[in-house]
């Protein structure tokens, strides 16, 4: 085994407990001899190898899936992953997300056929447009080049990851911080204080925390290596990675549309699109749309980037629990897809709307705040800042559980519910929240997409300030199209990042219901996390 003195020095001066002892090599290559017992029954190193008849077996932790392994023969992924009980969970979260999505598709109809009625007032360009009243397709031009911008920092995002792994943690916290900076302070020079002053916020809380991650980079960087490792002989993380992000893209330039459409369709004032069918115009019909709209695309991505997770966590959890490419299951990744999109819809959507609620109201929060300090109301601005924080915390804690839980339904079918509750159980008995809480991929790959988010932002915002449509006269709809800016182009790269953070989220999650998996077959990843982060040793032997 490595060595590293100055890590478990600085470890045991940390925290001021000793290291766990060394785990005997030659016992754990004894199992060898036992590789035709499941691998939650496999005894431990302190047990006897085989149990006499009045002994009982090793029993697995609480809430523990129970897998099937047959040695004989190769299997596939819903024998070495068998679903207990019902094979469909949650059958009225995933009816309620397909009634949602109709209801997208119909507002989205009405109103784009309102739009392509009226397209005279409306433009056909950048500078034709003669309405005053409310977004054109100025507006939408401007939508499709922040999504344009989104898909290529991503795609160059993940080819970072994927060739300098070890310096991406790096490359994120120095770019998110940089261009940041850049954000607030052109918002500020072109006197734009509102929005100037929540970037320059965002940009000092991104600095503390980058600081204060500099000592955990190195188990991260491990960690990222391992799944990137796995991803680069599972080109179909990539590929999955790839479709998810397109798809993502896809729907941001139809929800881009859709909500210029809404606002051409019903927004009152000199508008000809009041007389074309789909029902008259008025301010409250705009605001009930759009709130409805927001929420559903808050939905949509949350199901498709959940999707994404679910899929890519059974290509990792069948990497976890075989023995190599030989023992790896067969249609692995088609199979982890189907069971996401049939027996786990359900739980997806269910949890999904979960974070699509919180961040709706987080969205709510930010254009409040911005439209009171752009107004001078520094008290409300203030207020709203508060709430807009306590969301984000909210919002980060049941993202921490979502990411767990969703690779138990991977595996294993569980309902939302259920599978968060095990998930959770687990990681606190068995002390991977040490090791979630060591690594940083989750973080960072959020502060990759703020980076993008920043990029769209301001790309939208240099795009109003070069073309000045007319219905922006006076900056009243700058606050909305930097916030929805912001939004698809964090949306965007957090589909495109999914799949290799899903990687890690997997083997915490695999190395929790079963951590002697990792020591036998995974033996090499083993011992470079011990050389980074000697503590790993106490979470392996809990």
């Amino acid at each position: 085994m490595a060595n590293n003195g100055e890590a478990a020095s600085y470890y045991n001066d940390l925290e001021g407990q000793p290291l766990p002892p060394q785990p005997n090599e030659h016992a754990w290559g004894q199992r060898q001899e036992q590789r035709q017992m499941p691998y939650h029954l496999i005894p431990g190193p302190d047990k006897q190898q085989q149990p006499g008849p009045n002994q009982q077996q090793q029993q697995p932790v609480p809430g523990a899936p129970q897998q099937n392994f047959n040695m004989d023969s190769k299997q596939n992924y819903d024998q070495m992953f068998a679903i207990q009980g019902p094979k469909y969970r949650d059958l009225w979260a995933g009816l309620l997300f397909l009634a949602t999505f109709a209801g997208f598709v119909v507002v989205s109809g009405i109103s784009i056929h309102g739009y392509s009625s009226t397209r005279s007032g409306s433009g056909n360009g950048i500078y034709d447009s003669t309405d005053t009243f409310g977004l054109t397709t100025n507006t939408v031009i401007c939508l499709i080049i922040c999504i344009a911008v989104a898909i290529i920092l991503s795609v160059i995002y993940m080819w970072v990851a994927r060739t300098f792994t070890k310096l991406l943690i790096w490359v994120t916290g120095i770019a998110n911080i940089c261009l940041g900076l850049a954000t607030a302070i052109y918002m500020l020079y072109q006197k734009y204080w509102s929005g100037g002053i929540v970037f320059l916020v965002f940009v000092v809380f991104t600095i503390i925390c980058f600081i204060s991650w500099i000592p955990r980079i190195p188990f991260s960087v491990v960690m990222l290596q391992g799944s990137m490792d796995v991803a680069r002989r599972r080109g179909h993380v990539f590929i999955v990675s790839l479709i998810g992000g397109l798809a993502g893209a896809a729907f941001g330039v139809w929800f881009s549309i859709t909500m210029v459409a809404v606002y051409v369709k019903y927004e009152p004032g000199n508008n000809p699109a009041c007389d074309v069918s789909g029902g008259g115009c008025s301010q409250a019909k705009v605001i009930g749309l759009m709130v409805f709209i927001t929420f559903a695309g808050y939905w949509i991505s949350e199901w498709l980037k959940n999707t994404i997770h679910t899929t890519v966590a059974g290509i990792y959890g069948s990497w976890y629990f075989s023995r190599g490419d030989a023992d790896f299951p067969r249609g692995a990744t088609r199979s982890a897809a189907r069971r996401a999109l049939t027996y786990s819809f359900g739980s997806i959507s269910l949890g999904s709307l979960v974070v699509a609620i919180i961040n709706f109201l987080r969205q709510l929060c930010s254009i409040a705040q911005q439209q009171a300090a752009g107004s001078g109301d520094t008290l409300a601005s203030i207020f709203f800042c508060l709430l807009g924080c306590f969301i984000s915390i909210l919002d980060w804690a049941v993202q921490f559980v979502n990411r767990y839980a969703f690779c138990h339904i991977a595996l294993y079918g569980s309902s939302y519910f259920e599978a968060a509750k095990n998930t959770w159980t687990m990681i606190k008995n068995r002390g991977i929240d040490a090791l979630v809480n060591q690594c940083l991929l989750g973080p960072v790959f959020s502060m990759g997409a703020t980076f993008v988010a920043y990029a769209t932002a301001l790309s939208a915002y240099v795009f109003l300030r070069v073309t000045k449509p007319a219905y922006n006269d006076d900056g009243s709809y700058t606050p909305v199209i930097l916030a929805y800016a912001f939004l698809v182009g964090l949306q965007i790269c957090n589909i495109f990042t999914t799949p290799i953070s899903s990687g890690v989220d997997t083997l915490f999650v695999a190395m929790g219901w079963d951590p002697h998996v990792l020591l036998e077959n995974h033996n090499d990843l083993y011992q470079r996390m011990v050389e980074v982060y000697p503590r790993v040793q106490q979470a392996i032997h809990n």
